[in-house]
């Protein structure tokens, strides 16, 4: 397939997947649909030190571990949800009186 970028051509020939039919994974609007699976895995790029402007990059960051989220109780979380409707609700009651003091003339 040839292909321009800004001005450069270039001949791009995607990877051939193919695929085997799986079972029958479920019906959707009335029609059978099913699972496919790889018949040889993809290869994976290798690995590319490259440097852009002086910064160096690579094509397969590593990921750092971040910190596991902290668990909340279900008391905190209700608690969260109840300042969250009660916010809801102000800002609803809020928007009701400006829009009444607007339609009466006071504003």
């Amino acid at each position: 397939m040839k292909l321009r970028y800004r001005g450069i051509e270039y001949d791009y020939n995607p990877p051939a997947v193919s695929l085997a039919e799986g079972e029958v994974g479920g019906k959707y609007r009335g029609l059978d649909w099913r699972f496919h699976n790889l018949n040889k895995p993809l290869l994976v790029q290798p690995r590319l030190n490259l440097t852009y402007r002086g910064v160096k990059y690579s094509n397969q960051p590593v990921s750092t571990p971040t910190e596991r989220p902290k668990t909340t109780s279900i008391a905190e979380r209700a608690r969260r949800l109840a300042i969250k409707r009660e916010k809801a609700n102000r800002n609803r009651q809020a928007s009701l009186l400006h829009r009444t003091s607007e339609e009466i003339g006071l504003v």
